[in-house]
């Protein structure tokens, strides 16, 4: 049974930019740079269902991910058959990406719930995947069929179709701002990122680093912020009322859900933003989380403003450094990047 919801998996995409896609025989270096391409940001990730019994290393890499690091939303690829499509949704595959429209797959898919990104190569099959509830369609092959300028082609008449181009996809901004300047909602990037050199290699922080940087360009290409606000305040205990003390009140008196960590507190309502609430000695000043698009890129960005930060904390979904030095009332500052 899928862990993400079809929402849950067309928003990642969205939001991300990117679908990272490749095969892997073996099983170890399969969930090697799965775990790469996750480090780098990646977190919406397609296994080829292409060679020999790759459901069977795609078994052990889902199993893998759920465990080792769940904020992965795997899927497969390559699927042409009901058959086919229900073996992997059976094991867990969290969407289903076909090189052709198939619409028995995509009932299938619907009747599970299961996001299903067909191979459209026309705008009639654009239309008909449409019919039976795609949400984003693969526009593949995407460079023969004509690149950026098949999307205009198709978005002109109909804005509001998605397309995931794959094929002709390249690790260059250039070619990236193409795609996205086209109107794509989001590309599937292949051998271009799980590059065969870095793979022999073992080279996984070589897969993690081009990961990072192709999210960097796309980002760049969109008009992203890096900087995107604050994410939480965190505030301290006092001589008179303890964290936990502070925890109960905003809990009684807000109704906000009131979530225990290890030195802190997190208070949230059903809206955004967040209220931290630390367990440790009482302090004047409070802190503050900038939440961040680009944690990589943010700290480049700081160092070459001149700004001095402390040891990161680094975690598969979430990754955090605090600033040396606060803020001129005295506030102390950490980027926040959540995955």
């Amino acid at each position: 049974m899928a862990r993400f919801t079809r929402m849950q998996v067309w928003s990642k995409m969205e939001e991300i930019g990117l679908v990272p896609l490749y095969y892997e025989p073996n099983v170890e270096t399969a969930k090697e740079i799965a775990l790469a391409i996750s480090a780098g940001g990646g977190k919406v990730i397609e296994f080829t269902n292409r060679g020999d019994r790759a459901f069977e290393v795609f078994r052990e890499l889902i199993t893998t991910l759920d465990k080792a690091d769940p904020s992965v939303v795997l899927g497969v690829g390559s699927v042409l058959d009901p058959v086919t499509a229900g073996l992997y949704i059976n094991l867990g595959a969290n969407f289903v990406v076909g090189s052709v429209m198939n619409a028995e797959v995509a009932k299938l898919c619907n009747r599970r719930k299961i996001p299903y990104f067909p191979g459209c190569a026309t705008p009639s099959e654009v239309s008909f995947a449409e019919e039976l509830g795609v949400e984003v369609c693969k526009a593949f092959p995407g460079s023969e069929l004509g690149g950026p300028s098949f999307i205009k082609a198709i978005k002109g008449p109909c804005p509001w179709t998605k397309i995931m181009p794959t094929g002709g996809v390249k690790a260059s901004y250039d070619n990236l701002k193409a795609w996205f300047d086209a109107g794509v909602t989001c590309v599937g990037m292949g051998s271009d990122l799980v590059r065969k050199d870095l793979v022999a290699a073992k080279d996984w922080a070589g897969i993690t680093a081009l990961t990072a940087q192709c999210l960097a360009w796309i980002r760049k290409a969109r008009g992203q912020a890096l900087y995107l606000g604050v994410e939480h305040p965190g505030i301290y205990p006092s001589a008179t009322a303890t964290g936990t003390d502070i925890a109960v009140w905003y809990e009684k008196t807000f109704d906000l859900k009131v979530k225990e960590g290890n030195s802190s507190f997190f208070a949230s309502g059903t809206g955004p933003g967040r209220l931290e609430i630390m367990k440790g000695e009482p302090r004047a000043n409070c802190h503050l989380a900038i939440l961040v698009s680009d944690f990589e890129a943010a700290v480049a960005d700081l160092q070459a403003k001149g700004v001095e930060l402390l040891e990161p904390s680094i975690k598969p979904t979430v990754k955090a450094v605090y600033l040396k030095e606060p803020d001129p009332a005295g506030n102390t500052i950490h980027l926040l990047w959540l995955g």
